[in-house]
Formats: structure tokens, C-alpha cells, sequence
């Protein structure tokens, strides 16, 4: 029986590295699009590079996309590909459009003309809510987005659902809610608790200076989180699924676990710095997962204290074996 074939835009990040690593689990042929750039970065598939088959595209430039389809004939594309960090979209609010919306228009577009038979996945986010109109929110919950990012995600899932009803196109939108591991990226707040939390511990930093401390997110694990995009492209019907545990945990609740776990006390090393608030702050994102329950039988597998717990261990574990990790905050 001949493997099934994934393509995953956005491989090297965070969703993109547990994902090809699910899949290539399961078998599958696993083909990843990057960009050409002298700053891309591979840490998080080093271990699984060698069973990868990797191409040059860009979301930007609607070519590379037809020739990445066509060099990896995929049954499954998976479109993580995306300026995945909120507060940059308040800087570059262009260049998300461009990416995170637009992007997705061409992706599909390309996926027309070389491969309209796959299965395509589309990375949707809960900052689509943002002043949300309902609590928790579902797949029916209108869209309020307050930041470029949410805008451009917002447009990324309603051209997805276009293309589906419009050229039967088995398209499915994933409504992830913030997921989290020990593989996010520094400048996300979960992530940067964990490490100054490790950093503090060890003697290498002082201060962790944070934003709004009261902001709630429903938090979950990343690697839950691939499994249920997944099982979205196993269904014969493309659909749209709210994936979340249910739980809003807030900022200073992170805090206190990640502290906690490296036998810190908080007093002293935590501040708040004004300039680290959102210019529109998102309100009671928590979502209700209960159709994926239903459909796909999914269900979160790590709570938000372990996930947290997890994270601060593997920060430890970093910042004392890799004296680069070091300078992550300029030290």
C-alpha cells in the first residue's frame, strides 16, 4: 500500500514540528514548504529532518505554490504557515494580510490547479472572537477581531469556507484556541514565563517584566492539538471545528505554577510594564470543543498545569545544557 503524502506549510514552527512528527508516525510521506531565508530556522524538525522531503515556497508568491503541490502530490495539506505572533501584527499589519490572509487565497488557488482532489486544512484562531459575543464560543459564534492578526485569520477562514462551498473543495478550517509546549516561540507569554522562571532559578536573570496580568486565554498542548487537525481530514464531509479544553486560566495563574515549579517565589521578580499592553485587549476567549467531541472523538489529553510544568522543566533543562539559550534575553 503506497503511504499517504502531507505537505505541511510552516513545518519548522511549533505546530508544524509535532505535526510532521504525528504523521510520519502514522506512516505518511511527509513533504514540508520553507521559505528561503538566511534566518529560517530548523531546531524543532533536527531530529526528523532526514525523513522529510522539504521545498522552497512562499505564501507570497503563487508559483512556488503550484510547484511545491506538484513536486509533492500531497493527499493532505496542512496550511500553518502564517505571522503567527499577535503583538507583530500591530507593526507589520500589511505584511500579516499578506501572509495570513491573502496567503491562503493563493494556497488555495494553486492547490485548484495542481491537486483539487486533496484534503486541505486551514489554521484558523480564536483571535477571530476577540470582543467576543458569546461565552464559550462556537463554530456559530460571530467573528469580532481586534487586531490585524485576528482581521487577517478572519479572512484566511471565510476564503477557506468560500472555496469549499463555492469548488467543492474538501476544505476544513481548525478554530484552535492558544496551544502551548516547550517548542513556542520566546516571544509568546506562556513561553517567556517558563524560561525566566528557569532563568531565575539558575542565577541567570533577574527580572521578568510582563504586560496585563489579568488576560485569560484558554490554554492548551500543541501536541493535543495537531492529533485533532488530523482527524478534521479523516472525515468525508469538510467542516469547521472549534478545538480548546474549555478553561480560561489567566496570565498571573501561569505565573504562579511556572514559579511553583522551580521553587521560586514570585515577590521581587515580576513587574509590569505598560508598554507590553495590547492596544485592544481580547476578552473571555474560551472555547467550547463539544462538536470535535462529538465528531472526532478528541479530546485534550494535558491539562494546563502540566503543560506548564512540562514547559519550565524543558526550560531548565535548556538554559543548562546550552549556554546560547542564555542570551535569548540579551544575557
Amino acid at each position: 500500500m503506497t503511504a499517504r503524502r502531507a505537505l505541511i506549510t510552516g513545518i519548522t514552527g511549533q505546530d508544524g514540528s509535532y505535526l510532521a512528527e504525528f504523521l510520519l508516525d502514522r506512516g505518511y510521506q511527509v513533504h514540508g514548504m520553507v521559505r528561503r531565508s538566511s534566518t529560517e530556522k530548523f531546531e524543532r524538525i533536527e531530529q526528523i529532518r532526514d525523513r522529510l522531503e522539504l521545498h522552497q515556497g512562499d505564501l507570497l508568491d503563487q508559483r512556488s505554490l503550484v510547484d511545491t503541490l506538484r513536486a509533492s502530490r500531497p493527499d493532505e495539506i496542512y496550511n500553518l504557515a502564517a505571522m503567527s505572533y499577535v503583538a507583530a501584527s500591530w507593526v507589520q499589519p500589511t505584511l500579516t494580510a499578506e501572509f495570513s490572509g491573502i496567503g491562503v487565497t493563493r494556497l488555495l488557488e494553486a492547490m485548484r490547479e495542481a491537486c483539487p482532489e486533496a484534503r486541505f486544512y486551514q489554521a484558523s484562531s480564536s483571535e477571530m472572537f476577540g470582543k467576543v459575543r458569546e461565552v464559550p464560543q462556537t463554530e456559530l459564534t460571530p467573528f469580532y477581531p481586534r487586531s490585524p492578526y485576528g482581521v487577517a485569520k478572519a479572512y484566511g477562514h471565510f476564503i477557506t469556507v468560500n472555496y469549499r462551498e463555492s469548488y467543492g473543495l474538501h476544505a476544513t478550517s481548525g478554530i484552535l484556541f492558544n496551544h502551548e509546549s516547550p517548542r513556542r516561540g520566546l516571544e509568546f507569554v506562556t513561553r517567556k514565563i517558563t524560561w525566566h522562571a528557569a532563568a531565575i532559578k539558575l542565577g541567570l536573570q533577574t527580572k521578568l517584566k510582563l504586560g496585563n496580568l489579568d488576560a485569560e486565554r484558554d490554554w492548551g498542548f500543541a501536541g493535543d492539538y495537531v492529533r485533532a487537525m488530523w482527524l478534521m481530514l479523516q472525515e468525508d464531509q469538510a467542516d469547521d471545528f472549534v478545538i480548546a479544553t474549555g478553561s480560561a486560566h489567566s496570565v498571573r495563574e501561569c505565573l504562579q505554577i511556572a514559579f511553583d515549579q522551580v521553587g521560586v517565589s514570585l515577590d521581587g521578580h515580576v513587574e509590569t510594564d505598560p508598554g507590553l499592553l495590547r492596544p485592544a485587549e481580547v476578552e473571555q476567549l474560551i472555547g467550547d470543543a463539544g462538536k470535535a467531541k462529538r465528531m472526532l472523538g478528541w479530546e485534550p489529553e494535558v491539562s494546563f498545569e502540566e503543560l506548564i510544568r512540562m514547559m519550565v522543566d524543558a526550560d531548565l533543562a535548556l538554559l543548562s545544557r546550552d549556554p546560547g539559550a542564555r542570551r535569548a534575553y540579551g544575557r
